[in-house]
């Protein structure tokens, strides 16, 4: 005698429901003759080439095929996908029972064909209006699924494959199809403990799949006119179903389709196999309901999980334009408004991208890192500047992420800089100044120094191996591009704008060690204060040099004026000065020599003009010539036991690297100001934030 049907193939062909599965399967037979077609696939199918019809009242034809069912897998049997119909207290009795063959049955079909939510809520629809229509067809059926079956009457498309909560057995059922589709069950934390345990215990991909069904629910729950699967009424059941997505995801992921992760943060896509290709429209499916669902979402804790984790399957759908365009630009979007925070994980984001090595992502990623930053830029305030210069970082760090690509796009930005520049200093007009003469064009050289000092340092190129970076010949044309727009204007409202460009070089000069001549810019400015006479008198607020790059014009030749200039002037000539390519050359007392001679001279007149009403002024100025003179004094000690000659290169840059500029009276001096002028913009942000306190209470 045969082997006996399990209990869940009794309980299925006893439910009636034998000629819909039947059906699905031809329809699934003619699906994969079509993929392997287009695939050029000739192998056979693995299912029979013909299965057996069931007439309604054919009970012989009943037992002929449970006949041939006998011994027959999960997988076979349900080789259309079709989710099987059964109570909670059945179940419970087939897992209680500790078999392992269930429990191989469950793994099989786990690793079945999985069709799209999307496919799953069509068949469920089908099979609703069929059950709709049957008591118009054959009422002395539906009164008998009535009497001995209602609970395939109650079949909801919705239900989990673990059974509902809510349903009883004696409830009455609206069978009227709208109506079913608009009353969705409702989600339960129990329903959603019980995936869990699946996912963490088995790594389950049919309670993936339902998730992801409820997940879909939960993304387009503002959504009119939309049928969704599942109801979810409570708020923590809403935030503890999405947070469970997001972060499961991943680990199913991973453990049934990983993916090589490179030394160097780079990443190879997935192996094509049979498995990646059936779940690839489901990881497509989470992925777009995620995206979607970050459009919605308010909270700033939610946001940042979301894009971390979303950020690790990017290497499930980097082969679709589609998705990572629109990924792409919800984090670009986040990256350029959103909470720090956020920020970081967005941008964090976009660097996966990079990290793909596809060329034309990377182009995408590059334009559009720059033009959001270009368009953030456009005014500037105390407020604002820390969001601009956590994108500027930010954004340099993502492009030198490929050299190469950065390079194409480094050069025709910084290009357009020039054509710019050429075209004010050819017009001569107001509006061709103002081309220039913004704070888009300041930060975007700031950017691109910024990128170059990264990309071009000694500790980049070391990782290198010494080579020189791509972006190395951009350095001199950025440089001419500065100096070309500091020239350009050169009456005293503009200081703040030389300042503001003169950081952008100092900063390039300190991580590139090259050799850029800053004292001539910056000379001229404390020269001309110095000589302007006695200040005018006035009650103004001093100017923020950090958030202004034109000075009003009630505050020219004021005494508040002038000593913020001369302030900000020196500090930058002493920073400029105490950088390794200046003060670390051994030809340092050479090269100050004629800027201390220009000072001394700028010191006499300066006490002539003014008497001791610059007094303050004169004092800054001349800390930093005599602790320039210091420094100089202490190289040419050190000269003194020099044995080489100009021409031993080797030797003088062996000499140079032994040098340390922070113990001498110039770098001691400049680590003083640094600190005060740290603290001081402490004490200022700590007043502001105060101010706003005592005007919200």
């Amino acid at each position: 005698m045969g082997k006996k049907a399990v209990k869940s193939a009794r309980k299925f062909a006893a439910s009636g429901q034998l000629k819909k599965v039947i059906q699905a399967r031809h329809k699934h037979q003619r699906t994969k003759k079509v993929f392997e077609k287009r695939r050029g696939n000739k192998g056979k199918s693995q299912l029979p080439a013909k299965a057996p019809e069931l007439d309604e009242d054919g009970d012989e034809e009943l037992e002929e095929t449970r006949s041939k069912l006998k011994g027959t897998s999960v997988d076979d049997f349900l080789g259309a996908g079709f989710m099987k119909e059964g109570s909670d207290e059945e179940e419970d009795e087939e897992v209680d029972s500790g078999e392992e063959e269930d429990d191989d049955e469950e793994e099989l079909e786990d690793d079945a064909s999985l069709p799209s939510v999307d496919d799953l809520d069509d068949e469920g629809a089908a099979h609703l209006t069929e059950l709709s229509e049957l008591a118009k067809k054959d009422p002395e059926f539906y009164k008998y699924l009535q009497e001995n079956d209602r609970e395939l009457l109650g079949f909801n498309p919705g239900e989990d494959d673990f059974g509902s909560d809510e349903g009883e057995e004696g409830e009455d059922v609206d069978m009227d199809g709208a109506q079913e589709a608009k009353h969705a069950p409702v989600l339960t934390e129990k329903q959603l403990r019980r995936w869990q345990k699946s996912l963490l215990e088995h790594r389950s991909l049919r309670a993936w799949r339902k998730l992801l069904i409820a997940f879909r629910s939960a993304a387009h729950v503002n959504d009119e006119d939309r049928v969704l699967a599942y109801t979810i009424e409570n708020s923590l059941i809403y935030n503890k179903l999405v947070t469970t997505t997001l972060r499961y995801t991943p680990i199913i992921l991973h453990h049934h389709v990983p993916y090589k992760e490179m030394a160097n943060g780079k990443f190879k896509q997935p192996t094509q196999t049979v498995k990646f290709k059936t779940l690839q429209k489901l990881i497509l499916a989470y992925f777009h309901n995620a995206v979607h669902l970050i459009s919605q979402l308010t909270d700033n804790d939610l946001l940042h999980t979301a894009y971390s984790e979303i950020t690790k399957i990017i290497p499930y759908i980097i082969s679709s334009r589609k998705s990572v365009k629109a990924f792409l630009m919800s984090c670009l979007q986040t990256w350029s408004t959103a909470d720090d925070r956020v920020r970081i994980a967005a941008i964090l984001a976009i660097r996966r991208f990079v990290n793909s090595g596809d060329e034309s992502i990377i182009d995408s990623v590059f334009k559009g890192v720059y033009q959001k930053l270009v368009s953030a830029c456009k005014s500037t305030t105390v407020h604002s500047l820390p969001f601009i210069n956590l994108m500027k970082n930010s954004a340099s760090e993502i492009y030198v992420a490929d050299h190469s690509t950065a390079y194409q796009h480094a050069f025709k930005y910084i290009r357009q800089l020039a054509i710019l520049l050429r075209q004010s200093i050819k017009v001569q007009t107001k509006d061709a100044y103002k081309q220039v003469y913004n704070w888009q064009y300041v930060h975007c050289v700031d950017f691109w120094s910024l990128v170059l000092a990264r990309a071009c340092s000694a500790g980049a190129k070391a990782e290198r191996g010494g080579e020189a970076s791509e972006l190395a010949p951009l350095v001199y044309p950025l440089v001419q591009v500065t100096t070309g727009a500091i020239k350009l204007t050169s009456n005293s409202r503009s200081y703040p704008y030389h300042f503001h460009l003169t950081k952008s070089l100092i900063h390039l000069i300190r991580h590139t060690h090259t050799y850029i001549p800053l004292a001539p810019y910056l000379i001229p400015i404390i020269t001309s204060t110095l000589s302007t006479g006695k200040p005018k008198p006035s009650t103004l607020r001093p100017l923020d040099m950090e958030t202004n790059i034109r000075a009003p014009q009630q505050l020219l030749r004021t005494r508040v004026y002038e000593e913020g200039v001369i302030e900000e002037a020196t500090y930058l000539l002493g920073d400029y000065l105490s950088t390794r390519s200046i003060m670390g050359s051994i030809a340092f007392p050479e090269v100050v020599t004629p800027i201390v001679v220009t000072l001394r001279r700028a010191l006499k007149t300066g006490k002539t003009s003014s008497g001791s009403a610059k007094s303050k002024e004169i004092g800054m100025v001349k800390g930093l010539v005599e602790r320039v003179e210091e420094s100089a004094k202490a190289i040419e000690k050190q000269r003194l036991n020099v044995r080489f000659g100009p021409g031993d290169t080797k030797e003088v840059d062996e000499w140079e690297a032994s040098l340390n500029i922070e113990e001498t009276p110039l770098g001691k001096y400049m680590k003083v100001q640094k600190k005060a002028r740290e603290k001081r913009r402490k004490l200022v942000e700590k007043a502001r934030d105060g101010e706003e306190e005592m005007l919200e209470d």
